[in-house]
């Protein structure tokens, strides 16, 4: 059940991202962009989280999957301090 709801998260996550980045290039606004970037981190961060829990419980890949959430949060801590005016 746990497997589940760590699906559901990977594609609420990808769905997000999909969708801003779609926003952003329909209507280049550099804030859609930098946050379509951050969700598309925490996606594959949610993708590597089912690997790790379901496929090989065995392995530790918490360094693996927390290096795509701090990428996306980096690209999101950017565009809200220095690219928002």
């Amino acid at each position: 059940m746990v497997e589940v709801v760590y699906i559901l998260c990977a594609l609420t996550s990808l769905t997000c991202a999909a969708l801003l980045l779609r926003a952003y290039a329909q209507n280049r606004v550099r804030l859609l962009l930098w946050s379509g970037l951050c969700f598309a981190g925490m996606a594959i961060n949610n993708i590597f989280l089912v690997f790790d829990v379901s496929i090989w419980p065995d392995t530790g890949l918490s360094i693996f999957r927390s290096i795509p959430a701090f990428v996306g949060l980096v690209f999101l801590l950017y565009g809200l301090i220095w690219d928002a005016k």
